[in-house]
């Protein structure tokens, strides 16, 4: 039995927005890189599940969200798979949930944390909360939530989040490091005994703009860089293009990152 899974995050479909100075997020590209995406899924890849993890806007106003979040969610639904999504903090700064719940089309979804099962795994979504340069949680009322969906499943797990539940050593990353209040969840020492506890086999995640692999008591923590994310140190500058393939089997989580800073990352479960 295997499940092939592919991720893309932060498309930041919007006006153009440079940050120290430096253009980092290659916006005016974010529809031909998503198209190119959705191209590749239905012409090579052929997943049984594509999950949108988030910050599919370049917040600017409610209007200008509404269209260009209904924008990339209608162009990721070219896709010939599943399609689900996770809530970023781009995404609610103007909207709030029940507009992307009715940009993503899916009734039996009624709140941004839900869970959803195929292919023999379970998916748990969680919906982390930025507040603007003070912190990210998932909150206790979430975390009540999840041990409940954790234990109502004997499935194999796979945990799907905006930020990190990680504890990544963030020199180097041109947006976060110093900062990491804004990029890993508050509870995240929390979460992780939880997943301990119950078969969670990964926790993928976007946000933090680069690649990254932890693995924390057995379990692969991965971060997926950013669609649109300028590879390139300034203007004109070069799209990651990044976006993952994930293939889980009972005894194995095998991410490939496709784009132009290629990664892999093989975990064999322990016997």
């Amino acid at each position: 039995m295997e499940l092939v899974l592919a991720l893309v995050t932060d498309l930041h479909f919007g006006p153009e927005a440079s940050f120290g100075g430096k253009l980092r997020k290659l916006t005016a590209a974010a529809p031909s890189l998503a198209r190119a995406f959705v191209s590749r899924m239905n012409d090579v890849v052929r997943p049984d599940l594509v999950v949108n993890l988030g910050d599919d806007i370049e917040d600017e106003g409610l209007e200008e969200d509404r269209a260009r979040y209904t924008s990339c969610v209608d162009t990721l639904r070219g896709a010939r798979a599943e399609l689900f999504h996770v809530a970023g903090n781009h995404d609610l700064v103007y909207m709030r949930p029940p507009d992307l719940l009715a940009a993503w089309r899916r009734p039996e979804i009624t709140s941004l944390n839900y869970s959803f099962e195929l292919g023999g795994f379970r998916f748990v979504v969680l919906h982390t909360r930025e507040k603007k340069d003070v912190e990210v949680t998932v909150g206790e009322a979430q975390i009540r939530w999840l041990a409940a969906e954790l234990a109502a499943s004997r499935a194999p797990t796979v945990i799907l989040m905006h930020h990190s539940a990680a504890e990544q050593d963030l020199r180097g990353n041109r947006w976060f490091e110093g900062s990491p209040h804004i990029c890993l969840v508050k509870e995240r020492r929390e979460l992780r005994a939880l997943f301990r506890q119950h078969d969670v086999r990964a926790v993928f995640n976007g946000h933090l703009h680069w690649n990254h692999l932890d693995v924390i008591e057995g379990i692969p923590y991965v971060t997926l860089q950013s669609l649109i994310e300028n590879v390139d140190e300034d203007a004109p500058g070069r799209p990651a293009a990044a976006h993952a393939v994930v293939r889980l089997t009972p005894a194995r989580v095998v991410v490939e990152i496709e784009g132009a800073e290629r990664s892999r990352y093989q975990i064999d479960r322990a016997s």
